[in-house]
Formats: structure tokens, sequence, C-alpha cells
């Protein structure tokens, strides 16, 4: 029997710290060779490195990142955001290893897939940026812009490869679709994702034990928001359109009483 009152509610705080920790360390678990490629790349280069040699590490490790990211990051990425859709959906008891694993596989290729197109745009993106952004000017901004709308129509590639049975084209270009058709629910996961990254690196500590969970759970929750949304429309129109229906039936039979007579 769950505890009632402050106890309960400390009860149930410390069991989501338990089940944020437990998903993230999975994830990370299973992105290990991307982690440590970013890890040794980006963050342990020695103190006395030029900067040419910075520059030209930067991208070495760019490169090795969006090689690896495909078969590691996004197929672990695919099984955290399938736990966080049944915590969304209100299955907060789901054995997370099981789910997580059978996510882990079930989702594998599509994950890759879609990793593989993400990768290559987001990486020939972001090395365009740095190589140029002395010469971009104002259209930095535009192009900044256009990598976080990426970012969130990645997110959403998450929450609808965990949600929906689609080819993968399919969930490319839906995704894509919603990111742009919902720019205030997208702006919001851009948000919500800054201010998780942020306070994660402020305090380190949060990284390896809820960075990604909290993201993907915020992530799944504005979608679940959109899809609620988008269900309501088409249940709305489906009754408009049966309304219509019944009032020519009945217009049609009004008339063909009005003839008998």
């Amino acid at each position: 029997m769950e505890p009632k009152g402050l106890v309960g509610g400390l009860y149930r705080i410390s069991e989501w710290i338990m089940r944020l920790a437990v998903i993230n360390i999975l994830w990370l678990v299973c992105s290990i060779p991307f982690v440590f490629i970013a890890w040794s790349g980006l963050l342990a280069a020695p103190a006395n490195t030029s900067d040419s040699a910075i520059t030209s590490q930067v991208y070495a490790t760019l490169i090795m990142m969006a090689v690896i990211a495909p078969f590691t990051l996004f197929p672990a990425t695919a099984a955290m955001f399938t736990i966080a859709r049944k915590w969304v959906m209100g299955e907060v008891d789901v054995p997370m290893f099981k789910t997580f694993f059978r996510g882990y596989k079930e989702n594998y290729v599509q994950s890759m897939i879609g990793g593989i197109f993400y990768s290559l745009v987001l990486g020939i993106m972001i090395i365009d940026f740095i190589v140029y952004q002395d010469k971009f000017n104002l259209f930095s901004y535009l192009y900044l812009a256009i990598c976080l709308l990426l970012v969130v129509s990645l997110f959403n590639f998450f929450s609808m490869l965990v949600h929906y049975h689609m080819k993968t084209f399919q969930l490319l270009k839906n995704a894509i679709l919603i990111t742009i058709g919902r720019p205030i629910r997208s702006f919001s996961t851009a948000i919500m994702a800054a201010a998780v990254m942020y306070f994660s690196t402020q305090y380190t500590f949060l990284i390896p034990f809820f960075m990604g969970s909290v993201i993907a759970y915020l992530s799944f929750w504005n979608f679940h928001l959109i899809y609620r949304k988008l269900q309501d429309q088409m249940e709305n129109e489906k009754k408009k359109a049966a309304e219509e229906q019944e009032n020519e039936l009945a217009e049609l039979t009004d008339s063909e009483r009005d003839r008998n007579q």
C-alpha cells in the first residue's frame, strides 16, 4: 500500500528520481562508443594545444560522432523514448529493463536510418557554420534557427517512431511537417530541452543521471499534446461530416415526401 501525505509525496518523488536515473544510465551505457568519442575529442583536449590543432580535432571528432551515432546513440534514444511514451500515457510501473531493450531491438533499423539522415544534415550544417561563421553575419541567426528546427524535428521523429507504425520516410517527413506546422509547440520543446541542457552543464552530476531522460519525457509529453489535438480535430471533422450527411439525407427525404404529396 502506497503511503499518503508528505511521506507519500516524498516516496513518489524518489520513485521518479530512480526511474529517470535508471533510464538515463541505460541510455548512456548503450551509447558508450559515441560518448567516449565525444568526451575524448571535444572535452579532453590537451592544455597546450594550438588553435589550428584544436579546430582539426573538433572536425575529426564531429565526423566520427556523425558516423557512430546512427548505430549507437539513435537506437538507445529510441529505446529511451519508448519508456517516456509509457510514462506519459500513464504506464508508470512498466518494467524498465525489459521495455527499454525491447524498444531498442524493435526500433533499431528505423532509428539507424533516421540517424544517418539527421547525422548527415546536422553534421554538414554544423561544420559549415563553424567554417563560415565570420561570413554569415545576420544570416547566421537564420542558420541557427534552421539547426534548432532540425533538432526539434529529431525529437518529434523519436516520438513518432515509438508511437506510430510508419515507414521511415513517412516518419521523417511527418516529423519535419509537425515541427514546422506547430511552431509554438516546437519553440516550447526547444526551450525546455535547452533549459535542461543548461542546468546539466551548470550541475554536471545531472548529465549521467537525468539529462537525456528528462528531455525525452518532456519532448514526448509535448508531442502527445499535439497528437491529442490532432485527434480531436479529426474527430470533430468526422462528426461534422456525419452531421452534413444526415442533413443531406433529411433534405432528400423531405423533398421526396413533398413530391409524393
